[in-house]
């Protein structure tokens, strides 16, 4: 009897079973069925003939123009037949063998990938023929999604519904990326050969075939092991198909290849700011692949050429031509966070690598004016004293020990202020601060000013030990200089399509993270690394360039065994110059640590050209006190001092000959400190 039951169950259990599978294969043809209708209704994509992308400059004249670089020649849109029949081959061997067979779809493939996807429950793998890469690089977006997917399988029925093959064949050849820049096998042609499409050799076209599953990865003239691997897998599979011998396979395989890598004969203004452009088009403002290539988009960016042209000059000018050490630099309006000018690397055509806005780095001291923005508003002032020695800082509950040393080993062995230890550079000092306001304040500071990459409250953060991107720094130092307010940092300002329709247009972006009066302290303490006046156990760390600038600026240095940094700016201007080597190598101490000094002063310079000598303007709230360097007291005729800024009622009350301001208006006298206690006291801040 209860082998009836069981039996029973089983049956119901299948019967159930197919009931919904024939439901779920009901809801797979209703669906696809109401696809192709949809498609049918919205007829076919258009399929234009690329024209090219305008870039504009902040004064609104173009400074580019062309569908990805100046390399790129797509917008020569070239016939089917006059493209070598080994690259169409070649092409429909590795990538869709079955391409005039099938109606957009190849089920086999895409039955395995489905089952793949789902077995490791991602969307990663890929089935896709060549109408749906077409119809991915002209209307889609890259992201692995499958809300994507089914954008691009209704696409794929559209053009399958309203192209012949040789016309969806035709446009992928001519869209499809190739590296440098190259979209399009006339472009591709052109750069790697300097040929046109049409003359391709087989060994040339097997070549080309297997670059746009990687163009980064198996452009020959960069990986050319990788490419050769890659294209004998594109001349096995032709083997494999019947569409060449195995000889002729392995003899176009053993046939040497002539590399021409034809490089563009008018310099590009800007390579690395209009890449930076390209990035922010695709990824924050989700334009397709077609609208950047194809679209004959009018772009209107930040760029200044007149900083631009003067910042490309300077960084040539100033590096040794032989050396292979790199530099990148960022110049910002840091009221608006719009990048000005931009260069990411020495020469874009040996390396497109942008390491203004791709690589991280650590600052080394110019991350300093972080910690001392938190260490104002903890009380201290430019005035307050500590002792600058060789010390081993306990942390960590007393568990961790951290030495820092000063560069050169050089101390003042005594106590100094904060004014003088930001412009020597002074790494006790800082340590110091950062140990006595709390470590999780720099981190905080750091945070609020816009820095996103992973930082720590460890006690050598205060010298920069925590790799951060120029672009980072650089959004940092513009919330002090326009008086506590993050900014975001942009490249377009509006984009329009052919028909001058807006896309996208820029909308401000600010929030107030600083208090303004402690910024405006912060940043005339920052320009003391200009002042010999300042000088004591060492010199300021700017003064090799303090007769190269004649505008009131405010600026920090920073250096790591690998990383030289220069960051400064104005209430108008913000600029960062970061040199190194990409692997890591350690920098010299001549010449290439002065480089970075170099190249931001000039650049600097050149960019303020015609401004005021001074756009400092002190807020309501900040005093200004001629106060002894030394000392950190109040100046009299036997101890000169500098103008130096104050929150209101924070300044010291005692003079450097021992004498103190009288508190009462009606008394102008000075009268007579009470010992040590009260010389400290009138100091103001911590110690």
């Amino acid at each position: 009897m209860k082998f009836i039951t069981n039996r029973n169950r089983f049956r119901i259990r299948l019967r159930w079973f197919f009931r919904f599978n024939l439901f779920f294969l009901l809801l797979i043809v209703i669906g696809t069925a109401g696809l192709w209708v949809a498609a049918k209704i919205a007829g076919p994509p258009p399929l234009n003939v690329p024209r090219a992308i305008s870039y504009y400059d902040s004064q609104g004249n173009i400074f580019n123009k062309a569908t990805e670089s100046a390399l790129s020649s797509s917008s020569e849109w070239t016939k089917l037949d006059h493209i070598s029949k080994p690259l169409i081959q070649a092409t429909l061997s590795i990538e869709d063998k079955h391409f005039y067979k099938h109606h957009g779809f190849d089920l086999r493939r895409l039955a395995g990938a489905l089952f793949a996807d789902v077995k490791s429950f991602s969307k990663a793998q890929g089935a896709s023929t060549i109408t749906m890469q077409y119809a991915k690089n002209s209307f889609l977006s890259n992201d692995k999604t499958w809300r994507r997917k089914l954008a691009e399988a209704f696409y794929t029925m559209r053009l399958e519904m309203n192209y012949s093959k040789d016309q969806i064949l035709e446009g992928y050849l001519n869209t499809i990326y190739y590296g440098h820049g190259a979209y399009g096998i006339q472009a591709a042609s052109k750069y790697y050969f300097n040929k046109n499409a049409s003359d391709l050799s087989l060994s040339e076209a097997s070549m080309l075939a297997g670059i746009p599953k990687g163009p980064t990865l198996y452009a020959p003239d960069v990986h050319y092991e990788r490419a050769k691997e890659r294209q004998k897998i594109v001349l096995q599979s032709m083997a494999k198909n019947g569409t060449i011998s195995k000889p002729l396979a392995d003899s176009a395989y053993n046939h040497s290849l002539q590399l021409v890598n034809v490089q563009p004969t008018k310099e590009r203004l800007a390579p690395y700011f209009q890449q930076a452009v390209r990035d922010e088009l695709k990824n924050k403002l989700h334009l397709t692949e077609d609208q950047l290539i194809n679209g004959g988009l009018n772009v209107y960016t930040t760029l200044d050429p007149k900083i631009q042209k003067k910042a490309e000059y300077w960084m040539k000018d100033t590096i040794d031509p032989k050396s292979d050490i790199q530099s990148a630099l960022i110049s910002m309006n840091p009221k608006t966070g719009a990048v000005l000018a931009l260069i990411g690397g020495r020469d874009y055509d040996k390396s497109a690598f942008n390491r203004a806005t791709q690589s991280r780095r650590s600052p080394g001291s110019s991350f300093k004016p972080f910690l001392y923005y938190a260490a104002l508003e903890d009380g201290f002032t430019p005035s307050t004293l500590l002792k600058s020695e060789p010390t081993s800082f306990q942390y960590d509950d007393d568990r961790a020990t951290y030495s820092p040393n000063n560069f050169g080993n050089y101390y003042a062995n005594k106590k100094i202020t904060m004014a003088e230890a930001l412009a020597v550079s002074d790494n006790i000092y800082a340590v110091k601060t950062h140990m006595s306001i709390g470590m999780d304040e720099l981190v905080k500071t750091a945070k609020e000013v816009g820095i996103r990459s992973p930082l720590a409250p460890i006690p050598s953060l205060a010298l920069g030990s925590k790799p951060v991107s120029m672009l980072e720094i650089t959004r940092g130092y513009s919330a002090i200089a326009n008086g506590g307010y993050r900014v975001q940092p942009h490249f377009v300002k509006k984009v329009t399509d052919k028909d001058g329709n807006v896309l996208y247009e820029w909308k401000p972006k600010s929030k107030k993270v600083l208090n303004k009066k402690a910024a405006f302290v912060l940043s005339q303490m920052m320009t003391g690394i200009f002042d010999k006046q300042l000088n004591g156990y060492t010199t300021v760390t700017g003064s090799k360039v303090a007769g190269i600038l004649t505008h009131k600026v405010a600026a920090k240095t920073g250096s790591t065994a690998t990383d030289s940094w220069m960051v400064g700016y104005t209430p108008k201007l913000a600029m960062a110059v970061w040199v190194g080597y990409d692997q890591g190598e350690t920098i010299s101490v001549y010449p290439d640590s002065g480089y970075a000094k170099k190249i931001w002063a000039h650049s600097m310079e050149s960019a303020l050209f015609g401004q005021s000598k001074n756009s400092f303007k002190a807020p309501k709230g900040v005093v200004a006190v001629n106060i002894d360097p030394k000392t950190g007291l109040r100046a009299t005729d036997t101890c000169p001092g500098r103008e130096t800024y104050f929150i209101k009622g924070t300044a010291p009350k005692a003079y450097c000959d021992g004498t103190k301001v009288v508190s009462h208006p009606k008394h102008k006298k000075k009268t007579q400190s009470h010992g040590l206690f009260d010389w400290i006291f009138h100091l103001g801040g911590k110690k």
